[in-house]
């Protein structure tokens, strides 16, 4: 890793415009693209002291070999040359919206002589009004098949329309009524063109002018008893009420808008967006994007602003006049000022803060939520990614064969009380919950993770061989190896598997620990590694520096993935262990109480917490527990939290957990 004192330039050298820099490591790859007002300040705070940076912060500057920068003249410069610079090189360290999926839109070719209509995915050309984007192409393809009895345009494809003008027939929808045949001269170029503009003003909201208009039409053709045609006017009027049905009204006042919502993680943050136009509800989208910078959420929300709309010069009709966002970009007027000049007219960026629009973006998070849980969902059990983050885990770590058993060990403790650890144990990239494990740790006292680590690790492999003495080898198959299942029972020996690969959650201290535990009982065929949660480094026993995996390496985020269940379940057991005890401790001096009533009252009750809020005829109903009984019990957890607040301590509950914790 390079030093970032290094390349650092002199103050003096960087000027105090607004500008756009860009970062390049040693093979001269632009790998971070950023902007500023003030350059000079922006840079400088890239190169303090590293102990002080955020870890992706941190990883990026260490990265990278050298700065260099470009000036502007306006902030919506640097905005645009940023958005230039960021789709040109695609810097790993910038965060990159990816669609989670291929949305299709609904586009009118106006550009051309008789315009056509139709559902289509990808790029956006110039030339071509864009209406959506839509959840899924047979819902939008059902709208315009109803939408084209009233508005009967062009749909078909240019091989089919010049076909019908050779041949000088129109095709089946000419027939039925569903398109005006502007192939043989049905209509001329200016009564379609009419047509279109009808079409497009209906998708783009203006949708009660033509309702009254087509009611109206309709009664007229009544009382002037052409009935058929009234009869043919009613179908059209049930098509576009149809059509309509199929859009949820979400904004009585006909509003344009975008909102945004995010959900995030330490890896990754999803975003969704719904389109609004005219009050309803138009379409869809959602992107998922791993975190490389350090940035929060109003930095992911102008980064997002940005990669969505900057692209959109040719087409305006994109950008609405008001986008509500989270939380407002951190340069909100400068990000308002090119989305104004993008659309060609006013547009305001607001976090909403009551009422409908409040309530619509807690119903675009909740959306963005799910849709993250479902992308972590799909990553990790799909069956080649998993292959892929096992491959990549071999060849990092250079390991002889591909690690199909990983176990992840963590140390879990409060200012060393109730000391505990937890084993996980992923197999093809899968959790094996029923493999898991937990330790209470004896022969450590106070908090020392290092000395932790290694007795849990050695209790861990005198087990596997214990099982694999004990394992009797099967009759005339001598080189089988040990038997991994009980012969009488049909089950798996416990710890008798051993692992490809043994995670810890730590840095180069724990793995060391490890290793000499697994050294001491003489194995030396079971490779080790540790994940450091600060930087994400990959530590090896042995080396100094640590194995660096990309941010988009699945290896890495299957790795992180098993250390972060480990911590999980660490923390559980502690906390489950941490309960017991504090009920045990209030209630040692009850009369009559034994050990198994106090579990008795554990279990029935399931916390502290809620023990001390029952009354003592709740507590008189526990099996084995009598009113004289429960009148102590209450009695003593009276005392005690008279007691507490005597020495200014204070009781909370963890919203997370719902167990009891003290300050």
């Amino acid at each position: 890793m390079a030093d970032p004192t290094t390349y650092r330039p002199r103050p003096g050298e960087i000027p105090t415009q607004p500008g756009v820099y860009r970062f390049r490591d040693a093979r001269q790859r632009v790998i971070y693209v950023g902007k500023a007002k003030n350059l000079r300040a922006r840079l400088s705070s890239y190169f303090q002291d590293i102990a002080g940076l955020h870890p992706r912060t941190a990883t990026m500057v260490t990265t990278a070999a050298s700065v260099e920068w470009t000036t502007v003249g306006t902030e919506v410069e640097a905005l645009q040359l940023e958005y230039s610079w960021i789709k040109e090189f695609d810097p790993r360290f910038n965060v990159k919206y990816r669609d989670d999926k291929s949305y299709p839109w609904l586009a009118v070719t106006v550009s051309d002589e008789f315009p056509r209509v139709m559902v289509g995915r990808g790029a956006k050309r110039k030339g071509t009004r864009y209406f959506g984007p839509y959840s899924h192409a047979w819902a939008i393809r059902d709208t315009v098949d109803t939408l084209l009895r009233v508005f009967p345009m062009r749909s078909c494809s240019n091989g089919v329309f010049k076909r019908s003008q050779q041949v000088g027939r129109p095709c089946l929808l000419g027939y039925i009524d569903k398109c005006a045949a502007p192939c043989v001269g049905s209509v001329s170029a200016a009564e379609h063109r009419a047509i279109v503009d009808d079409f497009c003003a209906f998708m783009g909201g203006q949708t009660a002018a033509f309702l009254k208009r087509i009611e109206k039409e309709m009664y007229a053709a009544s009382e002037a008893m052409e009935f058929e045609r009234a009869a043919r006017l009613r179908d059209d009027l049930g098509a576009l009420q149809r059509a309509l049905e199929k859009q949820a009204v979400v904004f009585g006042d006909g509003t344009d808008a975008d909102v945004v919502a995010l959900a995030e993680d330490p890896l990754e943050v999803g975003v969704q967006i719904f389109h609004v136009r005219g009050g309803r509800i138009r379409g869809q989208r959602g992107w998922v994007a791993d975190r490389s910078d350090d940035g929060g959420v109003p930095e992911l929300v102008e980064g997002f602003l940005l990669q969505l709309y900057a692209g959109e010069a040719g087409h305006p009709d994109a950008i609405p006049r008001e986008v509500l966002v989270p939380a407002l970009p951190p340069d909100v007027e400068t990000v308002e000022a090119l989305l104004s000049e993008l659309r060609g007219s006013r547009v305001r960026i607001k976090v909403p803060q009551r009422g409908d629009k409040r309530t619509l973006q807690e119903t675009v998070a909740r959306n963005a939520e799910q849709a993250l849980a479902l992308h972590r969902t799909k990553r990790a059990s799909d069956l080649t990614t998993r292959n892929r983050a096992l491959e990549e885990i071999q060849e990092a770590l250079e390991l002889s064969e591909v690690p199909l058993r990983i176990e992840c060990y963590d140390v879990s403790n409060l200012q060393g009380t109730e000391v505990v650890a937890s084993m996980v144990v992923f197999e093809d990239g899968l959790a094996r919950k029923g493999e898991y494990r937990r330790f209470v740790i004896k022969d450590v006292e106070g908090q020392n993770d290092v000395a932790s680590m290694h007795e849990v690790i050695t209790r861990r492999f005198r087990r596997l061989l214990d099982e694999q003495a004990r394992s009797e080898l099967r009759p005339g198959d001598e080189e089988s190896g040990p038997m991994l299942v009980d012969p009488d029972t049909g089950r798996p020996r416990k710890f008798a598997y051993t692992p490809g690969l043994v995670v810890v959650d730590g840095g180069p201290p724990q793995v060391a620990a490890a290793q000499r535990a697994l050294d001491e009982l003489g194995i030396d065929d079971i490779p080790i590694c540790g994940l450091a949660k600060r930087l994400e480094e990959v530590w090896v026993p042995g080396e100094e520096d640590p194995v660096i995996l990309p941010r988009t390496s699945e290896g890495l985020y299957l790795l992180q993935r098993i250390r972060d269940e480990a911590h999980r379940f660490a923390i559980n057991h502690h906390r489950s262990r941490r309960s017991k005890s504090m009920v045990e401790s209030v209630l040692d001096d009850v009369p009559g109480l034994g050990e198994v009533r106090r579990k008795g009252l554990l279990k029935h009750f399931g916390s502290l917490k809620k023990l001390r809020a029952a009354e003592v005829a709740e507590i008189a109903q526990v099996p084995g527990i009598g009113p004289a009984t429960a009148a102590a019990i209450k009695d003593a957890l009276a005392k005690d939290d008279a007691e507490r607040r005597s020495r200014g301590q204070n009781v909370r509950v963890n919203t997370a957990t719902g167990e009891i914790e003290e300050d």
